[in-house]
Formats: C-alpha cells, sequence, structure tokens
C-alpha cells in the first residue's frame, strides 16, 4: 500500500505515531536542507533545529490543519514557511518596500523578475540559475540590471540591497495576496509541464504586476531544490527526533510504502 503526504498529515493531525515518524525521517532532512541556507551560521546547532520541530508539533502548528489532499511540494512549502517565520531577521539598514521594487522592476520580464527575487531568497546566480533553467551568467546579468534600476528609484541604495530586506520583502509578499492570484497547482503545471501557452502567457501577465505570486512561485521552484536528492533518516538516525517530540514507534505490521503525492 501507497503511504500517501495526505495520510501523513491526517496520522500527525491526529497523532498517530505513524505520521510522525514519516514526517521525522523524511523531512528533517528538508528542514535541515533549508537551514544550511537561511541560517547558515547556526546550521549546525542542535537547538535550532529542535526549536523548529517543536514548533511544527504544536497543536496550532498549520502545517496539519489542511483537510485538503496536499501534495508532497505545497507541504513542503508550507514548512519552509514556517521555517523562515523562526529565523528572527532584523530590519534591515536601508529598507526597500515592494512599492519602489514595482516601481524600479517595471521594465523585467517576469524570469527576469524570478531571478531579481530570488536574490531577496539569498540564493546565488549557480544556485538560481538551474531552477529557473537559464545560465547562471544571465541570472548575474538581469540582477545587475535590476541594481541599476532599483539604483535609480532610491536615495540610499548598496548592491546587497535586495538580500538585506529579503525577509521583510517575503512577508510583504506573501501577504500581498488578492483574489485574482494564482494557486499553487499553477504554478507546478510549469515545474511539471501540463501548463498550456494560453495559461503560461497568463501567468505571464499576472506576474508583472504581482509579487505575491512571484514569490510564490519562486518558492515551489526553490521546494523542488529542497527536495532533490534528500535521503530520509535511517531508524538510527530518528529516534532522538521522535524521543524529542515524543513519538512512539509504530507498529511495523502491515506497513505501507510513502509516497509525496496525494
Amino acid at each position: 500500500m501507497i503511504y500517501t503526504c495526505y495520510e501523513m498529515v491526517r496520522d500527525c493531525r491526529e497523532g498517530r505515531p505513524e505520521g510522525w515518524t514519516h514526517f521525522i525521517s523524511h523531512y528533517v532532512p528538508v528542514i535541515r536542507k533549508a537551514l544550511a541556507h537561511y541560517a547558515p551560521e547556526r546550521a549546525d546547532d542542535p537547538a535550532l533545529l529542535d526549536h523548529v520541530l517543536a514548533t511544527v508539533r504544536k497543536p496550532e502548528s498549520f502545517l496539519f490543519h489542511s483537510t485538503a489532499p496536499p501534495e508532497e511540494r505545497w507541504f513542503v512549502a508550507h514548512l519552509r514557511q514556517l521555517i523562515v517565520a523562526e529565523l528572527a531577521a532584523g530590519a534591515a539598514e536601508i529598507p526597500i518596500d515592494l512599492e519602489t521594487l514595482t516601481a524600479a522592476l517595471g521594465p523585467l520580464t517576469m524570469t527576469e523578475k524570478q531571478a531579481a527575487w530570488f536574490e531577496t531568497m539569498r540564493y546565488s546566480p549557480a544556485q538560481a540559475g538551474p531552477m529557473l533553467r537559464v545560465s547562471p551568467g544571465t541570472v548575474e546579468k538581469v540582477r545587475d540590471r535590476a541594481a541599476e534600476l532599483i539604483r535609480g528609484k532610491v536615495d540610499s541604495w548598496r548592491r546587497t540591497l535586495l538580500a538585506e530586506n529579503g525577509p521583510a520583502l517575503g512577508r510583504e509578499a506573501a501577504a500581498s495576496e488578492t483574489k485574482d492570484c494564482l494557486p499553487t497547482k499553477a504554478f507546478l503545471d510549469v515545474v511539471d509541464g501540463r501548463t498550456t501557452w494560453r495559461d503560461r502567457e497568463m501567468m505571464d501577465r499576472h506576474l508583472q504586476t504581482c509579487w505575491h505570486c512571484v514569490d510564490h512561485f519562486c518558492r515551489m521552484l526553490e521546494v523542488v531544490h529542497l527536495l532533490r536528492d534528500s535521503q530520509p533518516l535511517t531508524e538510527a538516525e530518528s529516534e532522538p527526533f521522535c524521543a524529542l517530540l515524543g513519538v512512539a514507534a509504530p507498529k511495523r505490521a502491515g506497513w505501507k510504502r510513502f509516497v509525496g503525492g496525494a
């Protein structure tokens, strides 16, 4: 039998050890990868990982409130948001908001906006290029152009402005959803090559003026990166985390094979 992401979320919500042991085995590696990116100076601190897991385990955790069948990448996208929210980030010395970014980066195409936005997510051109399916050199050129466009719209500027404002811009973008914003499925259809030319053109037009959807699309591309080459923990490696969360070992009889899809 196949153990789906939906069943894992349901079992975690209901406090069943089957769900929590699979969450620990399959998603602690993803959490570690995200922490290594967003908090490299604290990535080896076991207390930080323990804190994130304890936050996930709280009854009010939004990760396990969904009653719709979540697809694995949807789940990991929400897990990523929880992780980033738990990383305290101070205000940037030179702040910039989405209104200024919109005015500055209007001439850029959708893909160029994504290349610039990945800088707010602290991905280098070498990292962002494969996610966008363009060369790192192209990403670097786009970012240089974006930096000059921003420079012309602000009173104070430095080259690291986007990265320094990343956490604040991410929160602002996530909170700016409108009724016209696109669902997660629309971005996954692009990732999986299922979208039509008409739908892609509509998406391109919408993303020209919507940073919420630029951010959402980039996060879905990031999820693919976070899941790539992720290896589940062994039973021995999972034991300390099960103990931390008070998860009992599930019965082995008749256990199911786990897959990410719903």
